[in-house]
């Protein structure tokens, strides 16, 4: 295994293990930060976090090989950040209703969101095994959402995690758009984007906190679970491709699951463990995920870090270029069949 390619493996679990910690810990700190304000704090502590790093790295690199967000992104960056103002906030107004593990577990119904956006709003093609994966994932997480079996009544909760992931769903099908770009620029963006949103709505709901030990942790924690988890995921799958990266990704939920009946003594109901055996199956062929049929690549010109050792990067520089680089180039339109995960490089309409 080449180093590089262990470099991103370490960088997807590193990733999906400072993720998982987010449910617990927040679920910790909103015994004393209300929901929204709590929403904000995660996404500033990752926007003051990440710009510190990169500072940091401008003073130690001179070259730029990241493509810049432009003014015809504008669109989708408005819409990543609405999204991710409402999502937050959804989420932790679930944690306050129902246990950090269930919490952490239904976190894996945006795989579900974000597929059926991109198949009916944009068209994408989905393969057998994701359509396996949204079946059990939609029954999981009915069976943790459901809280009255006889009456058959939903957790209030469970819905607010639900509607958080419906919201990440369409952020992710925006922000997919987006990353191509500089991933710092891009979670920079979110951070104080919807951290600033986030805390216009806390202040117009007069919720806040006087305790600044609490503040603090929340900054501190939106800085790694959001700021560095995000950033560590976009550099995995620029090396590994979208489907081996969400096979590491995808033990996220099931960290923050240990941790919650780690720190909080919690007792898994029988329902709960016959929902995380269909939850595992599900994450299992989401992961795997890999379809083949005949598509087209239309021709577009934009600008992104890439290196020239795979088809897609086939095109001529006037001088030799070695590794990494960034600059406007040409993609030639294509019609071809090839096994393909869904990624800048296959978002194609049907």
């Amino acid at each position: 295994m080449k180093p590089k390619n262990e470099t991103a493996i370490f960088s997807a679990i590193l990733a999906a293990l400072l993720f998982g910690i987010s449910s617990p810990f927040s679920k910790i700190l909103l015994v004393e930060i209300p929901p929204t304000l709590m929403a904000a704090l995660l996404y500033l502590g990752a926007g003051i976090g990440i710009s510190l790093l990169n500072f940091i790295w401008k003073i130690k690199s001179k070259d730029q090989k990241e493509a810049k967000i432009t003014r015809s992104d504008l669109p989708f960056v408005l819409g990543m950040i609405a999204l991710d103002i409402a999502a937050p906030i959804c989420l932790m107004l679930g944690l306050t209703m129902t246990t950090a593990a269930n919490v952490a577990l239904l976190n894996n119904f945006e795989i579900v969101a974000t597929s059926l956006i991109s198949l009916f709003i944009f068209k994408e093609a989905i393969g057998k095994r994701l359509w396996i994966a949204i079946g059990l994932i939609t029954f999981s997480s009915l069976i943790l959402s459901v809280e009255d079996l006889i009456n058959f009544s939903f957790s209030l909760g469970a819905v607010y995690v639900l509607l958080a992931c419906m919201c990440w769903g369409f952020e992710n099908n925006c922000t997919r758009r987006l990353s191509i770009k500089n991933p710092m620029q891009v979670v920079i963006i979110k951070g104080f984007g919807s951290g600033f949103g986030s805390i216009l709505i806390a202040i117009s709901l007069r919720e806040y906190t006087v305790s600044i030990t609490y503040l603090l942790a929340a900054l501190v924690l939106g800085f790694f679970s959001y700021g560095l988890s995000i950033f560590f995921y976009v550099s995995a799958q620029r090396e590994l491709g979208a489907a081996r990266t969400s096979t590491y990704y995808a033990i996220a939920p099931f960290v923050g699951v240990g941790l919650s009946f780690l720190i909080f003594q919690e007792i898994p109901t029988l329902s709960f463990l016959i929902a995380l055996f269909i939850m595992i199956a599900g994450t299992y062929f989401a992961s795997c995920e890999q379809h083949k049929h005949l598509h087209e690549h239309t021709s577009v010109t934009h600008e992104h870090r890439h290196y020239h050792k795979d088809w897609h990067h086939n095109h001529e520089h006037d001088e030799p270029v070695k590794g990494d680089h960034s600059h406007r180039h040409t993609h030639k339109a294509r019609v071809h069949v090839h096994r393909h995960t869904p990624d800048i490089h296959h978002f194609h309409m049907h």
